[in-house]
């Protein structure tokens, strides 16, 4: 179901707060099993002085609500949160289709292994799995996937199991 007064625009500094709420909400939620390698006071401080400030940020609004939160760094699709009580109503979708406007020659990004849900969200955007690895190049040490997507004009990928 679309929700009809969906605003999606650049975050400001007074947004940080609330993104990083839905992103340690939408984390939590996604990945239990995960350990973080970072306190909610350390995740709250990196949003307010690193990711919003100076990363391209962008929210998701419902009725002056940050209900979904992307961060770009060049071609890189480096986060996209979803609030958990918001997901499966298209503000995913919205967010990806804004990160390819945004690089239209193509997006890579990094999912956990453990996140099948992720995968499946992006490999129904086109996205194609070409790396996996054991974890041991994030903080969080745990088996990974990095993913692309392309314009169309050109495909790569991996046969995984």
């Amino acid at each position: 179901m679309e929700i009809n007064n969906l605003v999606i625009r650049r975050a400001a500094d007074t947004d940080a707060p609330a993104v990083a709420d839905v992103w340690l909400r939408s984390f939590a939620a996604a990945l239990p099993s995960v350990r973080r390698a970072h306190t909610d006071q350390e995740v709250r401080a990196w949003f307010r002085h690193v990711v919003v400030p100076t990363q391209e940020t962008w929210v998701a609004i419902v009725d002056d609500s940050v209900v979904g939160m992307l961060v770009l760094d060049g071609e890189e699709l480096d986060q996209l949160y979803v609030d958990p009580p918001w997901q499966g109503r298209g503000i995913g979708n919205r967010l990806v289709e804004l990160a390819k406007t945004q690089s239209p020659t193509g997006l890579v990004l990094w999912t956990f292994q453990v996140n099948v849900p992720a995968q499946r969200f992006y490999e129904s955007h086109g996205f194609v799995a070409v790396e996996r690895t054991d974890g041991s190049r994030n903080e969080e040490r745990e088996p990974d996937v990095r993913y692309e997507w392309r314009d169309g004009s050109r495909r790569t990928g991996l046969s995984l199991p």
